[in-house]
């Protein structure tokens, strides 16, 4: 298996974005977008099992989050996502999105409001226009574990374990230095931009709507979605509190030709919790509808 490279472009208003990228470039682009408080590290394997199998796949860290650049103003909305969705995108021919969450609200912006040049397909990772509060309210209380800072990586570990409890914590964490950083008072700090965070409260929805945010406008995303003509797939976690069955029937309402996956044993976070049975989700459905035509 070939080693990952790392790769620098930039986005239309000038921040830089970094990716790492794996694969023969002859092969068809398949493109992965974390989620919110997430970097590029976050596809568990998902990366290096696409260019084993002969696809040209690149991990994005989104603007304010990993090594790509941080928002001087700290205006981040779906805006500013969706445009550097695109514009990492547009490096590529004919490529697939893969987006988690965030990174999938991004990309399905970016798609239906024809941002990105003659995208092959769409894949939504546990994440549609309806977003459950409960889930959406346990993401951002775990986002908020981190502002203040951990003393140790162990702490860190503990915080992404009380998250996860349905995931092996493992034995050595040393991989989670790729999601934090050290500040200069030896605290450990998750490895995206603070204001982000100040972001994340609702604006212009009506309280108690599911999808309220920034992030997550209901009209702009349902609008969105009916300008979706590619092959689309959903991958939900069989046990997300994010993505509910009825936000999964209403996805197929508005994108008639979108599938979808249920992975058993995964909850909003499908990548990281079974990556194997996610990453033959993804490949199964990519051979079918876009290697033909590759």
């Amino acid at each position: 298996m070939s080693s990952s490279t790392v790769m620098h472009t930039s986005t239309t208003d000038g921040l830089d974005l970094v990716a790492d990228v794996q694969g023969d470039p002859a092969d068809p682009a398949v493109l992965l977008f974390h989620g919110g408080g997430q970097t590029r590290h976050a596809w568990g394997g998902a990366l290096g099992a696409l260019a084993t199998r002969s696809w040209y796949a690149a991990s994005f860290d989104l603007p304010g989050h990993g090594d790509s650049a941080w928002v001087p103003n700290g205006n981040y909305d779906i805006d500013r996502f969706a445009r550097a969705v695109a514009d990492g995108a547009n490096q590529f021919r004919h490529p697939v999105l893969v987006g988690a969450s965030l990174g999938g609200l991004s990309s399905l912006v970016a798609v239906g409001e024809a941002m990105v040049n003659d995208p092959a397909a769409l894949v939504l990772v546990d994440v549609t226009p309806r977003l459950e509060p409960e889930g959406v309210s346990r993401i951002s209380d775990f986002m908020r574990l981190g502002i203040d800072g951990f003393d140790s990586l162990e702490d860190v570990a503990d915080a992404v374990a009380s998250y996860v409890p349905n995931r092996k914590r493992p034995k050595d964490i040393s991989g989670l230095r790729k999601n934090v950083r050290q500040r200069e008072d030896g605290k450990w700090v998750w490895h995206w931009d603070p204001k982000f965070f100040s972001r994340m409260g609702p604006d212009t929805a009506a309280a108690g709507e599911p999808t309220a945010g920034r992030f997550s406008p209901p009209l702009r995303l349902h609008a969105a979605c009916r300008n979706v003509h590619i092959p689309t797939l959903l991958v939900r976690g069989g046990s997300s509190d994010v993505v509910s069955a009825e936000g999964a029937a209403e996805l197929l309402e508005l994108i008639p030709q979108a599938e979808i996956v249920d992975v058993a044993g995964a909850g909003h976070m499908v990548a990281g919790d079974r990556n194997d049975r996610f990453n033959d989700a993804v490949v199964e459905f990519l051979e079918r509808v876009v290697r033909p035509s590759a």
